[in-house]
């Protein structure tokens, strides 16, 4: 069994398990801090979207966003002599932009669980956003954020649709394990896909458990 799916799949998830945890409890919180209930809906609504769209449609924007014909695509091949499409790049933005909408979902619910007084407390102590969101908002959400984090990073691992439109599926560059399992299954080789199978399902398992494990200390704190 050749063994850079799997490297590429884990250096690919680790990445993007960074900038999605971070980026998504940033926007979280900031989405529910404010006080527009309209603005709300439409950043919710926005933030969801990739989580309800086909992968390979988002796939398709991510294209039609990079593509070395498209401005931002034309305009990082120019400058920076960086072209996503077809790169290990390409991978790292497809896992973030799949995973993104379960950890901002996580983050959100993690944060709408803690007590609002507290909130309205420390309001009129006179703490700042920011030290309202270290000392009291960060620790007390930590485990439900966890638990998203968990869940993003599984979903980074298993991204297939979206991968493929992007970054494509080239041996030793962006094969991830799906993409692995597919090619296997298509040129006929059942032993090897199931052994893909088999690591991405222990992977998986693992991860739900750490979830389930993170939820349940995030539910006991509440109590």
């Amino acid at each position: 069994m050749e063994l850079s799916p799997i490297i590429i799949s884990f250096q690919t998830a680790m990445l993007s398990i960074v900038l999605t945890f971070f980026s998504g409890t940033l926007i979280a919180y900031f989405v529910f801090r404010l006080k527009n209930h309209g603005l709300k809906i439409l950043f919710n609504s926005l933030f969801t979207l990739p989580l309800v769209l086909p992968p390979t449609v988002f796939g398709f924007f991510l294209l039609d966003i990079f593509g070395v014909q498209q401005p931002i695509g034309k305009f990082l091949l120019d400058f920076f002599a960086v072209k996503v499409v077809f790169s290990w790049t390409a991978t790292v933005i497809a896992a973030v932009a799949v995973s993104f909408p379960l950890m901002y979902r996580s983050a959100i619910a993690a944060f709408e669980q803690i007590e609002p007084d507290l909130f309205a407390a420390a309001q009129t102590l006179g703490f700042s956003e920011k030290k309202i969101f270290f000392k009291i908002a960060l620790p007390l959400a930590l485990n439900g954020l966890l638990a998203g984090g968990v869940l993003a990073f599984a979903r980074g691992l298993g991204e297939f649709g979206a991968t493929t439109m992007l970054a494509g599926n080239i041996a030793g560059k962006t094969r991830t394990l799906p993409l692995a399992i597919y090619s296997a299954v298509a040129a006929g080789d059942w032993s090897l896909a199931q052994n893909y199978v088999t690591v991405i399902v222990v992977i998986c398992l693992l991860m739900l458990f750490l979830t389930e494990l993170f939820s349940r200390n995030a539910r006991r704190r509440q109590l």
